[in-house]
């Protein structure tokens, strides 16, 4: 199995006691996720939707490229890797 750190946004960090990293397993981005998911109940939730998929609203990174632009949540992950879960920000108009 493959070590990965998977770095908690603000807003989810509640659901990982604090932590802002968190060292899980997983050779592709799905089973790091899982293991994610497994460790804290209610993460995944946020993350994926009820079919599994990535939520429209959360972008995820395997270090600085989007998970959109390579295979999906089946992404291959190599020692070291970092993923990244940031939830969209909507932007207001002009005042």
């Amino acid at each position: 199995m493959t070590e990965t750190t998977v770095r908690i946004p603000t807003p989810l960090r509640p659901l990982t006691d604090g932590a802002a990293d968190v060292v899980v397993e997983g050779s592709d981005v799905a089973a790091a996720l899982g293991a994610l998911g497994a460790r804290y109940t209610g993460l995944l939730e946020r993350v994926l939707d009820e079919d599994g998929a990535l939520r429209p609203f959360v972008n995820v990174f395997v270090g600085s490229t989007n998970l959109r632009e390579l295979d999906g949540l089946r992404t291959e992950l190599r020692e070291g890797d970092v993923i990244s879960i940031l939830p969209a920000v909507a932007g207001g108009g002009p005042a």
